[in-house]
């Protein structure tokens, strides 16, 4: 049994807490820590029993093996030391830290404890994306040329959030840069993002945007592309093609139901499935199952520390690019 503590209970939190209650057996939620009284409500109501709005009472009081950091970005660092400090397996929401220095040293202090790390990359563990990552191991249609993936969201965060959260580039387009990164199996070396602001949020006065797109060139020599918009009217648009020398693998949206029809007007099918959590609902819960599963059978998790510094150099690169108008190198990233 592994004894787990919570950081953070906002909508991703909430979803790993009634994961690991309601669908991992091995688990037990033995406290959960939130600023907010009315999380700390929901929480209780799962039967969650050692309630905190201190992360230092929390360290301090109750003992447990891994902690979930949910918490948003902007605390990660603060929190993240305190789960080093103290030794506990940590499951960490993306990215690590907006700070390249501050993801460094916390990798320097992880490197000096017994910690088992994982990162929240939960599209990894998306079953259509899983069993295209099979069938390219198998080389059967030989190497990647180039892959191409939309994410685009039906509408922008609050402007709230949006002022913490590090940006289009480090809070919505990382999933891609590192999902480019799984697939391909090779490390990008060149970065050109081009970005724009078409809603109506004043993301200008915050130093942000809403649309991009941007050309992933990879060590290999092969491409990415990767479109980002959180503006899409028509619902979460998820969508990856991968470009191989013989053949194509593709994963088309999830619908609200599988129903069409056509009239006069033209041909009719429903929006895509929800947002991100009803999207990747299946994968949010097989990426938790897999870090428990490295916790009891004592192996590193595959989306390791190393993993989440490789995509925040990406975003940093990838937003570097939008400002100055060029191609910029990893190797500038430092």
């Amino acid at each position: 049994m592994i004894k787990l503590a919570i950081v953070g209970l906002g909508r991703i939190g909430k979803v790993h807490l009634k994961n690991c209650i309601f669908s991992l057996p091995e688990v037990q939620v033995v406290a959960a820590c939130s600023r907010s009284e009315q999380s700390l409500n929901f929480a209780k109501n799962l039967g969650v029993e050692a309630l905190y709005t201190s992360i230092d009472d929390l360290f301090k009081e109750v003992d447990f093996h891994a902690v979930i950091i949910a918490s948003p970005t902007a605390f990660h660092f603060e929190h993240l030391q305190k789960a080093i400090a103290h030794k506990k397996h940590i499951f960490c929401e993306k990215p690590i830290d907006l700070s390249l220095a501050n993801t460094q040293l916390l990798k320097k202090r992880l490197e000096k404890q017994p910690v088992t790390f994982m990162l929240g990359f939960n599209r990894r563990f998306d079953p259509s994306i899983l069993k295209i990552k099979n069938e390219l191991s198998k080389g059967k249609q030989g190497k990647i040329q180039s892959i191409r993936l939309i994410s685009r969201d039906p509408g922008p965060p609050p402007m709230e959030f949006l002022k913490t959260s590090g940006g289009l580039f480090l809070d919505m387009a990382i999933h891609d840069f590192d999902l480019a990164r799984a697939l391909m199996e090779s490390e990008v070396t060149e970065v050109y993002s081009t970005a724009g602001i078409f809603g109506n949020l004043p993301l200008k006065s915050i130093d942000d945007v809403d649309t991009a797109i941007t050309v992933l060139k990879f060590k290999n020599k092969a491409l990415a592309t990767v479109e980002n918009s959180r503006n899409s009217t028509y619902g979460y648009d998820q969508r990856l093609e991968v470009f191989c020398e013989t053949g194509m693998w593709s994963t088309a949206n999830q619908l609200e139901n599988s129903i069409t029809h056509a009239d006069a007007h033209g041909a009719h099918q429903p929006k895509p499935i929800g947002f991100f959590i009803e999207r990747y609902q299946t994968s949010f819960l097989k990426a938790l199952d897999y870090f428990v599963s490295c916790l009891l059978n004592n192996r590193a998790p595959n989306i390791s520390f190393d993993e989440g510094l490789a995509s925040l150099k990406i975003s940093l690169a990838a937003q570097k690019s939008s400002k100055e108008n060029r191609v910029v190198s990893l190797d500038e990233i430092n």
